[in-house]
């Protein structure tokens, strides 16, 4: 069953989590800014089967290990793959839907392209965006769409 499906046929149950992309590296590597109040909700989303990362994912980790801000102790594609597979996550398509969503956006968004195609992806899949990136959580603040501080 894909992610599409899984959302379809499941959304009223619980809630779905978007991890963004520092996130889900917190997540893989155990960091300790991912807080404990976030970490137990990402547990109960893997353990229900809610927890999604974007399409751009995979694209932004290979991005920061390139440009060495990052470093994953191994093959940036081995370590895409071994997050992919994590207890209850799925990754969230780029359809065409969220790509032109991420163009469209009815409040003021900054450039970033990962940044947007989040925000769309959580927006189009009615999913919460976990995420300690200051200026995602300003702009959560005026109820564009919903997140959750991946610090606490």
């Amino acid at each position: 069953m894909g992610c599409d499906e899984i959302i379809r046929a499941d959304r009223a149950r619980s809630e779905f989590l978007l991890l963004d992309t520092h996130t889900l590296v917190w997540l893989v590597f155990g960091d300790r800014r991912l807080g404990e109040r976030t970490e137990a909700l990402i547990q109960r989303g893997a353990e229900n089967n809610r927890l999604l990362v974007s399409a751009i994912t995979p694209w932004e980790v290979a991005l920061l290990v390139s440009k060495k801000r990052i470093d994953l102790q191994r093959d940036v594609m081995e370590w895409i793959r071994a997050a992919l597979v994590l207890p209850g996550l799925h990754l969230a398509p780029l359809d065409p839907e969220i790509a032109v969503a991420s163009t469209r956006f009815p409040f003021e968004m900054h450039a970033d392209p990962a940044d947007r195609i989040l925000v769309a992806t959580a927006r189009h899949l009615g999913a919460s965006l976990v995420t300690a990136d200051a200026l995602l959580l300003d702009l959560a603040k005026k109820r564009h769409f919903s997140v959750f501080n991946a610090e606490k």
